[in-house]
Formats: C-alpha cells, structure tokens, sequence
C-alpha cells in the first residue's frame, strides 16, 4: 500500500512536470479508445441471435451456436485452407524480400542512386487498391501485358485470373511488389545504427563485402527481424478481404475464398451479423493463441521477444 502511494506520487510530479508530452498521448488514448476498445463489446453478439429491430441488448442469447455453426461449415475446410496458403507463401516469399532489399541498398555508395531506388520502390505502396486490383485484372486479361509475355516466349493466352491455379501467385507476387519498398523503412532504419568499427574490424580480419554481411549486419538487425516476423505471424490468417474481393471470381473460389471474404458475404450481403461476428472472433482466437506461441519460441530460441 505504501509503495503504491509512493508511485502514485512519483507520477503525479511527473505529470506536472511533463504535462505538455501528456497532452500529446491524449489523441492517441481516446483513438485507441474510441475505435479499438468500445467497440469491443459489440463481439458479444457473436453470442446472440442479433435481430437489429430488436436491438443489442434484446436479442436472445445463443451460447457457442454461431461458433458450432461454423464448425458444420461444409466452407470451413477451404476457408481455413485458402486464408492459411496464401498468408504462408505471403510470409515465406514476401517476409524476405524487404529484407534482401534493405541489404542491397545498404551496400550502395552512390546516394543518388539509392535515393532513386527508394523513391521507386516506395510508390506502389501509396497506390489505391482499387487501381492495384484494376492494374492486375488489366494485365491478367487475354490480351494483356502478362499474356503478351507468355505468348512472347510461346505459351498460349489465357485469361489468368479465371485460373484457379494463378489465383494465389498472382496474389502473392502483386503484394510483394506492394509493400517491399515500404517494408524496407524500418529494416534500413536498423542498418543505420549498426557500428561501424563492427565493420572495421571485419576488414581487419580480412572479410569481404559479402562475409561482412553475414558476419557484421545480419546479426545486428536481427533483434529487428525477430520482432517484426512475431507480429507477422500474429496476423498469419489475417488476409486482407479488399484484394481479394476486387480479384476473385465464382470460377477461382476453390483457391481464391479466405476467412474474411466469406465474413464479408454471410455478414454484409447476407446481413446475418451474430454468424460472421462469430467467424471473425473466432479468427482473432486463432491469431492471438498464434501470436502467444511465437513470442514463447522466440523468447526460449534468443533474447528477443515482445514482452
């Protein structure tokens, strides 16, 4: 008790003292607040027959139903299947590739040159989905600038994304091409507090630029690396819906229809709110007991975890 009233004046003079740095975290409480926190309380109908005539509070309760539901899915096997493949090759062709670029430019002397290619690479990301998802559907057509490369080396055009096979490369190659430019940020932000006598020792030692690589710069951002990959894999089966609503067609839902699509239909379409409140919770479950289990490994495998 003593010691709580010791802390409870310890930060009452840091207020005081600081009260202008507290005013700057006000916005980012009452953000969090307001769209993170109370909305919260609306997955409760995820337990409820919600009936919007009725009301939040005067809709019945179900229990599990909506959950039990689900399970009986006779889409929860190509749900589950689709959300899991193309966020894994998202992670294992996509987690990379920011990095191998931040290592390339990291190597580049000519500031110009560098400062290009960051420019370049950081421009798909500012592109609307929309003109992402028309720029792929565009190019994906018989006559486009993808089947004009096919038949360039002799295949045959086709209309790829009526392909149920293509679906998921071109999904995962057009999100590299996205978002590795801006992934590069916080990788390049890392490399820059290396220390450099790090490297002068090295060349002492006799290591090239590739050794130095592996010896001096992997290992300093690594920390960096760890972390950033614990968060991607608590967000392994959060496919973004927009993307995939924009691409997939009747004829590619075999490999194409994900998790939040199919909230998407049966919530917004279907307006059955308590069943698609129940998959989508039932997703964040499966991404915070993912999350748990990768910040565990990593702080028994290194030093590096989230908390």
């Amino acid at each position: 008790m003593k010691r709580t009233v010791e802390m409870s004046k310890v930060l009452r003079r840091d207020m005081q003292r600081n009260w202008e740095l507290y005013m700057l975290v006000i916005p980012v409480i009452l953000y969090y607040a307001l769209f993170a926190y109370k909305p919260m309380y609306g997955a409760l109908i995820a337990f409820k027959n919600f009936v919007p005539a009725r009301g939040f509070s005067g809709s019945p309760w179900v229990g599990f139903d909506n959950f039990a539901r689900f399970f009986r899915s006779p889409y929860l096997g190509r749900l589950f299947r689709n959300t899991f493949l193309i966020s894994f090759y998202s992670l294992l062709f996509g987690f990379p590739a920011p990095i191998i670029l931040a290592l390339f430019l990291n190597e580049v002397r000519h500031s110009a040159y560098k400062r290009t290619v960051q420019t370049l690479s950081y421009l798909p990301h500012f592109i609307s989905m929309v003109v992402v998802a028309g720029m792929i559907t565009d190019f994906s057509m018989t006559s486009g600038l993808f089947n004009d490369i096919v038949a360039f080396f002799g295949g045959t055009r086709t209309p790829l994304l009526q392909q149920p096979g293509l679906f998921r490369p071109i999904y995962v190659i057009s999100g590299i091409w996205q978002g590795v430019g801006w992934g590069t940020i916080i990788y390049l932000a890392a490399l820059s507090g290396v220390d450099p006598q790090l490297y002068e020792a090295a060349m002492i030692d006799g290591a090239g630029r590739i050794r130095q690589v592996f010896a001096v710069t992997l290992p300093s951002i690594i920390p960096t690396i760890i972390i950033m990959l614990i968060l991607r894999i608590g967000n392994l089966l959060d496919v973004g819906y927009e993307k995939t609503l924009l691409l997939y067609n009747p004829a590619t839902y075999e490999t194409a229809d994900i998790i939040s699509t199919y909230v998407y239909r049966v919530g917004l379409l279907e307006q059955n709110f308590s069943y698609s409140t129940a998959i989508g919770l039932f997703n964040s479950l499966i991404n915070f007991i993912l999350l748990i289990v990768a910040n565990k490994i990593s702080r028994k495998v290194s030093e590096t975890s989230l908390w």
